[in-house]
């Protein structure tokens, strides 16, 4: 765990700042939390969990791990990186919050790119996912702290981040207002109209495309709505490791699901929308 990020915690019992002791996080009303082997911190409390493993299933998480390892989505990988980039300026310290930052992929393509531009950049991540955050501390240790948390409940101190950044993760307006520095900033990555639209033409007789909504939302002012498309080819095991880290494996008939196990390969349009965001100041 990087000491400089781990400034930026807040304890989730009492909200004071956490400090970074030998092997924990402490507070200055003496609520510590253990660090994992890993160097994580588990700062979602008891009382916060709504089941025995919140969070995606270790399933759901080394089938992601793969795909995403596979380079399938790294064309988002490398525009949120720039994206970052072009919201930094150079030599001035720039610190990021990802909230539900999942394993971790986005935040090893983020980093780099914000060093190269700053110099100076650190990043907590938190999820709600103990396996993908125990993912996630192991592979990012430099510039980086992680953390077992919600997005509803962001173990981060008000106004540490200058950018917030949400793939695919619950939205918490209310936390992302509190957190972020005023004149901050806010990538909300969607998925655009045809994300997947190739899988969705083998899993379902009528197949949808994703909503375009355009969404305001107060104390925020939009800057950007920038689209990123491709086209992936699977094969193989890459089949089911996309269907699995999709939520559409916990909702498709059973027809649909023998379907695609029979494919031995896939061709689908990949698309995100993201969404940039300015804190009103």
């Amino acid at each position: 765990m990087n000491p400089l990020a781990a400034q930026g915690f807040r304890c989730p019992v009492c909200g004071r700042g956490l400090e970074l002791c030998p092997g924990r996080l402490a507070c200055s009303r003496g609520h510590s939390f253990d660090l994992a082997r890993e160097g994580y911190a588990n700062l979602l409390p008891v009382q916060k969990k709504h089941a025995r493993q919140p969070g995606d299933s270790p399933l759901m998480v080394e089938a992601r791990r793969r795909f995403l390892e596979g380079g399938n989505y790294a064309l988002f990988a490398q525009a949120l990186a720039d994206l970052a980039a072009d919201l930094a300026r150079p030599g001035q310290p720039f610190r990021v919050m990802d909230a539900g930052c999942g394993e971790g992929y986005y935040d090893r393509a983020l980093l780099p790119a914000l060093v190269q531009k700053t110099g100076d950049a650190r990043l907590i991540g938190f999820d709600i996912s103990k396996e993908a955050v125990r993912l996630a501390a192991r592979a990012q240790k430099e510039q980086a702290a992680f953390a077992v948390a919600s997005c509803f409940a962001a173990p981060v101190r008000d106004g540490w981040a200058d950018l917030a950044v949400n793939v695919f993760a619950p939205f918490a307006r209310e936390e992302y207002l509190r957190t972020l520095r005023p004149g901050g900033w806010l990538i909300y990555a969607v998925p655009g109209p045809d994300h997947l639209f190739g899988l969705k033409e083998v899993l379902y007789d009528t197949p949808y495309r994703n909503p375009c909504r355009q969404v305001e939302y107060p104390g925020f002012v939009q800057q950007a709505d920038l689209p990123v498309s491709g086209q992936i080819t699977l094969r193989g095991p890459q089949i089911p490791d996309l269907f699995a880290m999709t939520p559409y494996y916990w909702k498709t008939p059973r027809q649909g699901a023998q379907k695609l196990q029979e494919r031995e390969e896939l061709i689908t349009p990949i698309q995100f929308r993201f969404l940039v965001y300015q804190k009103k100041t």
